[in-house]
This record gives structure tokens, sequence and C-alpha cells, in this order.
């Protein structure tokens, strides 16, 4: 009995690290790897300071391993200025493997100024119909125009939510919630969630990010209480001790791991809501901007991957 149960621990064993191996030599992001469940994305912020076309950001993406993108509308614009073509476009991105998980664009959808306000839709419309023929699955919708308005009524916030909820469905590019932790609406988890649950609409969905996660003074335990699946996005990256919250700033961001959040408390608390989305490097970091970007790439997906499978061992250890 005793010959017979060592035999089956050794073919266990075997058997244990053959899937592990085959995971590890899987592409990030891809196949069954419990320790990998994320999509990796790259947010073009982080290559923001090397003042590359579109086009050229694709490809260090795509070159670096990520599997989607995030662009910024305002590159998206300067691309189409320069006499380029959506098509063009779709198809580099398609040709290389690439989806386009989300945009960040900064249209005044919230404001309380009817003009104003109205622009601002008339402008994320637009936008989304763009995005929509890029494959764009969704849309930042942040609290722009309104980053130092206090006192704002939720419930409107909520109705203006709705209706750009119902544009979403006209375009298929749903709008996502996005707190910004400077701002003075719109800067924590419970408005965000307030203002999507009072929209009563299928759609509704927030994108979080851990530095506004901290900036506003959210707490990461906040993220427990979401599903998984109202979060199509999630933004990552990491912060030093100093400067304090109160005066820190993006361009204090750093990589994933080279700063003091609590990223496993974090992720493990991420994977709990059931979130199996992308995540999303987002850094804004001018130290960066003095090296090699395809580098900088390289080294955010690479720490991303650490960052993730160091969480996740620790709940997963037995894979």
């Amino acid at each position: 009995m005793t010959q017979l149960f060592s035999r089956r621990q050794v073919l266990a064993g075997c058997g244990a690290s053959l899937a592990v191996g085959i995971a590890a030599a899987s592409p990030p992001g891809d196949g069954p790897n419990p320790l990998e469940p994320f999509r990796y994305c790259l947010n073009m912020a982080t290559l923001q300071g090397f003042k590359l076309p579109l086009d050229e950001q694709v490809d260090i993406a795509a070159r670096a391993g990520y599997r989607s993108i995030e662009p910024w509308l305002r590159d998206l614009d300067a691309y189409l200025k320069a006499g380029k073509s959506l098509k063009d476009l779709t198809r580099r991105i398609h040709d290389q493997g690439l989806t386009v998980e989300d945009a960040i664009g900064f249209a005044t959808w919230i404001v309380d100024d009817d003009t104003q306000r109205k622009a601002g839709i008339e402008e994320l419309k637009r936008d989304m119909e763009r995005l929509a023929q890029l494959g764009c699955r969704r849309i930042a919708a942040p609290p722009a125009g309104a980053y130092t308005t206090a006192g704002m009524d939720l419930r409107k916030i909520a109705e203006r939510y709705r209706t750009i909820l119902e544009l979403g469905r006209q375009t298929r590019v749903v709008p996502q919630l996005e707190i910004w932790g400077g701002s003075k609406t719109m800067h924590t988890v419970s408005e965000a969630a307030f203002v999507a649950i009072e929209a009563d609409h299928p759609d509704a969905s927030i994108l979080l990010d851990l530095f506004h996660l901290y900036k506003g003074g959210s707490g990461f335990n906040s993220l427990r209480v979401l599903q998984g699946w109202a979060l199509g996005i999630f933004h990552i990256n990491d912060y030093p001790a100093q400067p304090p919250r109160e005066t820190i700033t993006d361009a204090d961001r750093v990589y994933p791991g080279d700063g003091v959040a609590p990223l496993g408390t974090v992720l493990r608390n991420l994977h709990a809501t059931g979130f199996r989305g992308p995540l999303s490097l987002e850094l804004f970091n001018r130290g960066y901007w003095q090296q090699d970007p395809a580098a900088v790439a390289e080294n955010g997906l690479r720490k991303m991957r650490i960052a993730v499978r160091r969480a996740l061992e620790k709940i997963l250890g037995g894979f």
C-alpha cells in the first residue's frame, strides 16, 4: 500500500509539473493558466511622453507581448489628421493579434451646464462611432469638466450616465464610469457604485484604477463588494511612499511592484469579485519617458505578470 501510494504521488507530481510547464510557456493572458487569469493590456498613457504616432504605439505593444491596447482619443485624432485611415489601423491591430479593449477620452457628459453637456455628448457619440470601427468595446467616462466641482447631485449624474449608456447601445461601445481620485466629483468607489446602481441600466460598469483608489481614499477592500462582470477593465500601476497621498500626482506612478501599494491584496480582491478582464498598465512617469519605449512596455508587462503570479500563488498554490 505504501509503495502504491508513493507511485501515485510521483505520477501526480509529474502531471502537475507538466501542467505548470505548459501554462508557463503559453502567451501571457492566454489559455487556462489559473495564475494568469487576466488579459494584459497597454494603456497608451504609458508611452505618452515619447510622442509616437498611434500606429507605432500599436507595434510596440504587440512586440512587447500585450494582447490588448487602450488608446487615447487625442492620439486617434492626430492619426486621422495625418491622413491615415481607420481601416488601415484596424487591420494593423488585428494582424498583430491585438484587441482594443477601451479608449480614453474626456467628453464633458457629466457637467451641469446644458450647452456644455450637449456638446460633450455629441463629442462622445463621434468618439464611440470611430471606436466601433476599430472593434473597441468600451470608452472611459470620467468626470471631465467637473474635476473641481464639489457637491454635484449624484442622482442627476446617474440620469446623465443612463443617457450615454443608451448612446452606447446605439454604437455598441459601452461608456464606463471612471473615478478620478483627485476630483471633487466621482472620486471614490462608493460614488461610482451609487451612480451605476441608480442608473438602473444593464450595461452600467465601472473603470477603476489602483492609483485613483489610493488617491481618492477609497481603500482596497471596497473591491470585494463589487461584481467582476461590472468592472470592464482595471488600470494597474503602483505608487511610492512619498510624496504623501494628499500631494501625490499621476506623474509619481511607478511599475507594479516598484512601490508600496498592497498589490497582492488588490489583485486577490479583484480576483475574488470574479473579474477576469484586462489589466491595463497606465503610467505617466516622466523618468520612464527618458528610456527606450520598447523597454518601458516590456518592463511593464514583465512586472505585471510577476505581481499577478505572486498574488494568486497564495490562493491557488496547488497550480
